[in-house]
């Protein structure tokens, strides 16, 4: 029995008692012995109307609800398998590496577009960014240097800063270098160094290379205590291992305190250049990263290192292991959803023979199963069980993935992999035309349906209810004056035990 037809049942029994109830009511207010319950009988009656559709729309819209609720639950399972699967359909499973550097100053990392293989590296010079001085500025002429434009360019670019009355202090120019480069994008910072002999305005690149150098012209200059020996003109160096210099442009001389230089290395005896210690051109898929500490050997140019790239045995498995689990997540969730009970209806699971659930279910299950490449699941060690779910056989998995990468890659190609497949399958079940979106809709709009109804039948219940009111109490009255007309003619004719008031008086 359905639960909606065993809701009706047990209704209709309760109202069926109820009725009994409310003719005993009449049948007692008909002799005389009370007078009717009308709140009573009008309720027990209105229910007794009512009470079967009442029970079988409430049933609907519960089972309406617990059915989405349910597709809620299976959606969200499927997208976290699909999450699962990324790795596996979208290549990154295949160009999964790590890399590992030998010695000291080198580290190294893989990713996409690397390929597997030792690389010997020499490293004769990192990276560095410049740094240069002004020469020594007294303490009056650090407090008003006086007024003008730095013209102040790095790298290809260039910005300029006005120098006014208000910040014309060695301090006040520093700060105002600093404020426009922020908004700038020139990779300059300054600040200032006072030391015995006076006060020196410092300033750095933030940017590595030889050709990342500091040039600052001033002009507009106008009460010069100093402001015009900030012109400094700096030449990069070549890439023979040539350092960047500088050259003063007032009579206060700059000195360079660190080059700018590129990094300088050779890779299988190629020799290569960067300006960044971070190294992303030199070897594809494969960043390296340098520190000072490489040029630690005492002969520098001889301090050989090996960088070995290789397949990410660990990674590649821990994914797979991550796909079987959230399959095994999606297979358990549909297991509970569509269980059956003997215990009863209730006990069953929200989407117990629910069409949609089969379809997903079944086509999962063929593709797990299936051959892809010419190879399946199994021969990586993935075993499908009686109930649905997956097993793995880690020692099998472990071999394929370190000794056979083909056969891996035949099973999870990015085309038709059981991964691509699985992805395919679930996106058309989860889009906007899909089995998915299709039963939900068709829930939401059941559940319109019978609120719809539920209000038609609230407006009808209370028409009724008000129809027997009037009636019922109406009856009542009647019923009361026919008793009161009863008692006084038994009282003036007599009945089956008085002779009542005129026979006796006639006796008399």
């Amino acid at each position: 029995m359905s639960t909606i037809s065993s809701a009706t049942s047990s209704a209709s029994a309760a109202a069926s008692a109820a009725l009994a109830e409310a003719g005993q009511s009449l049948i007692s207010g008909s002799t005389g012995n009370s007078s009717l319950d009308v709140n009573s009988l009008v309720s027990t009656l209105v229910n007794a109307k009512v009470a079967g559709q009442t029970a079988a729309l409430e049933t609907e819209a519960a089972n309406d609800t617990s059915q989405l609720s349910a597709i809620g639950s299976l959606s969200a399972v499927l997208s976290e398998l699909q999450i699962g699967l990324a790795p596996l359909f979208n290549g990154s499973l295949q160009s999964s590496f790590t890399a590992t550097a030998s010695g000291t100053g080198i580290t190294a990392t893989a990713g996409t577009g690397a390929a597997a293989g030792t690389y010997t590296m020499v490293v004769s010079q990192i990276a560095a960014s410049q740094s240069m001085s002004s020469g020594a500025f007294s303490t009056d002429q650090a407090a008003a240097m006086g007024t003008g434009t730095l013209a102040v360019s790095i790298g290809g670019k260039s910005m300029n800063v006005n120098i006014t009355s208000s910040d014309d202090s060695l301090s006040g120019i520093a700060a105002a270098i600093n404020s426009q480069a922020s908004t700038s994008g020139v990779a300059v910072s300054a600040s200032v160094v006072t030391g015995s002999n006076g006060s020196h305005l410092v300033l750095s690149s933030t940017a590595t290379g030889a050709s990342n150098v500091i040039n600052v012209n001033v002009t507009n200059v106008s009460g010069d205590n100093g402001i015009s020996s900030l012109g400094v003109t700096s030449t990069a160096g070549n890439d023979s291992g040539g350092l960047s210099s500088v050259t003063s442009a007032g009579s206060i001389a700059w000195t360079q305190n660190t080059s700018a230089a590129d990094a300088e290395f050779s890779i299988n005896g190629t020799a290569a250049t960067s300006t960044s210690n971070s190294i992303t051109t030199a070897l594809s898929g494969v960043t390296i990263n340098l520190t000072s500490a490489v040029l630690s050997s005492s002969d520098a140019s001889n301090a050989t290192q090996t960088i070995t790239v290789a397949t990410d045995s660990s990674t590649q498995i821990s994914d797979i292991e991550n796909f079987v689990t959230e399959y095994n997540n999606v297979v358990s969730a549909m297991s509970s959803l569509s269980s059956f009970s003997a215990a009863g209806s209730s006990a069953n699971g929200a989407l117990v023979g629910d069409s949609m659930l089969t379809t997903i279910q079944t086509t999962l299950g063929n593709i797990v199963s299936g051959t892809t490449g010419g190879s399946t699941l199994g021969a990586l060690g993935i075993s499908l069980q009686s109930d649905g779910q997956l097993t793995i056989d880690t020692t099998t998995l472990t071999n394929a993935v370190t000794n056979d990468p083909a056969q891996v890659a035949s099973v999870f190609n990015g085309t038709n992999g059981i991964a691509e497949q699985l992805n395919t399958s679930i996106n058309a079940f989860t889009g906007t035309d899909g089995v998915i979106a299709d039963r939900s809709t068709e829930l939401s709009d059941d559940i319109t349906s019978v609120q719809t109804q539920q209000t038609a039948l609230a407006a009808y219940t209370a028409q009724l209810t008000s129809q027997y009111n009037n009636e019922f109490t109406a009856l009542n009255n009647l019923m009361a004056t026919t008793n009161e007309n009863s008692q006084y003619l038994t009282q003036l004719f007599g009945g089956a035990d008085s002779a009542g008031a005129m026979a006796t008086a006639s006796s008399e």
